[in-house]
């Protein structure tokens, strides 16, 4: 592949080692306004943003979350440290989930932990995940290269460098299409079947 790809490759596995997480003590312990959460998570998402103009939260989000159960409802208009950590998961799922899926996947969280009536506290449970996920990346650093080193071996047979190095390229994106691909699908399995189990008890 041209030196190009090559740098496209290093930004990636860079922007992986640079990932980090919301720490609980980041989240102010007051409960806070509709508005003081936006902001508060526009500040701290704010890397996570692939254009400038995207946006991480803002009030029609909150209250679609809230009507379509994600999230349980303000105390006086006010949204607890609770609440922000529940957004926080929102905000990663919604990129490979349905609204649905998630209302699934947080039912345990809005019923068992978020009464803190649990013996493990929210933030607690949010701190483990993300430092179990932040253990994986250099694994996930590994898939990349990996992934990135079997397409250099695609379209050999093509004469035209500059043809080969587009079609190898497609082959890389390919290549960590298919790995989302086979994720998202035993996600959903895994929640079909929380959701049938929902639906016996119920």
């Amino acid at each position: 592949m041209t030196v190009d790809t090559n740098d496209i490759l290093n930004s990636i596995l860079e922007s992986l080692s640079r990932i980090d997480y919301i720490r609980p003590e980041e989240i102010p312990n007051i409960d806070l306004y509709m508005d003081q959460v936006t902001t508060f998570m526009d500040t701290q998402l704010a890397s996570t943003k692939r254009y400038d103009e995207d946006k991480i939260l803002t009030k029609t989000m909150i209250n679609n979350y809230t009507k379509n159960n994600l999230l349980p409802p303000p105390v006086k208009k006010k949204y607890s440290k609770e609440h922000v950590l529940l957004l926080i998961f929102i905000y990663y799922f919604k990129n490979i989930l349905s609204i649905k899926d998630i209302e699934t996947v947080l039912k345990p969280l809005r019923e068992k932990y978020f009464s803190g009536e649990e013996d493990v506290e929210l933030s607690g449970l949010y701190q483990e995940i993300c430092e179990m996920e932040k253990s994986r990346i250099k694994q996930l650093q590994e898939t990349v290269r990996a992934a990135y080193d079997k397409s250099l071996e695609a379209f050999s047979d093509i004469s035209d460098r500059k043809n080969q190095d587009e079609l190898q390229l497609f082959a890389f994106i390919c290549n960590l299409s298919f790995d989302v691909y086979l994720k998202k699908t035993m996600i959903e399995k895994i929640i079909d079947g929380l959701a049938a189990q929902n639906t016996e008890e119920e």
